[in-house]
């Protein structure tokens, strides 16, 4: 059977499943209508501001996927990490190594571990310098602000200079924030707010955590 067989067969079959099946066209092209419409209303183009927060497995982890991404498309990011830093981790070793990332553990560790106050103190405020030049600097396409909402909890940084930093990067610049507990003003302020829930997680079972699953 020559090509040109092939493929007006598969073109005559697909014809035929969409004429056998009218009610489902139908559908389908209301659907289509209204996210056509969603799109051309979407007239915006800026950076927008993200966060990922909730009790759940994953808000990290999904700030590194669109970390990944960004470089897929040649972006410039830079990624400050507000608890993380006693220890190495993968996420850190690999993406540490890729041109246009700029890496920034700058955590002592959980505040249950370094049982520290004036020390973790001290610690957020360093990370917080770091990470402000960064949202002022317009040659990174996404800054990462890992585990800062922790800062806001715990009363170690002022909310308020990160809503202005926000507020006042460059135009084109995408923002993740991840972490737990946000405040309301800070959920008030991003453009995307997900909120992530733990509703099972193999921890609570007694399987210890593990290199490129938790770390």
């Amino acid at each position: 059977m020559s090509q040109n067989l092939l493929f007006l067969q598969a073109f005559l079959q697909q014809e035929l499943f969409m004429t056998t099946d009218p009610k489902h066209l139908k559908r389908m092209k209301a659907i289509k209508e209204k996210q056509d419409q969603k799109i051309a209303a979407a007239d915006q183009e800026r950076g927008v501001t993200i966060l990922l927060a909730g009790p759940g497995k994953g808000k990290s982890s999904s700030s590194f996927g669109m970390l990944a991404r960004s470089l897929g498309h040649g972006h410039k990011v830079a990624v400050v990490q507000f608890l993380k830093g006693a220890m190495s981790t993968g996420e850190e070793m690999f993406f540490s190594q890729q041109d246009n990332v700029d890496w920034y553990a700058m955590g002592d560790g959980f505040t249950w571990e370094t049982q520290n106050k004036e020390q973790d103190i001290a610690s957020a405020k360093r990370a917080w310098a770091k990470a402000e030049a960064l949202l002022a600097d317009d040659r990174y396409q996404l800054v990462i602000l890992d585990e800062i909402t922790y800062m806001f909890k715990f009363n170690y940084l002022e909310l308020q200079p990160t809503l202005d930093a926000l507020k006042n990067r460059p135009e084109k610049m995408n923002v993740i924030l991840t972490g737990r507990g946000p405040k309301q003003e800070l959920i008030d302020a991003v453009d995307t707010y997900s909120h992530i829930l733990d509703e099972k997680h193999a921890f609570k079972a007694g399987v210890k955590a593990q290199p490129g699953i938790e770390w």
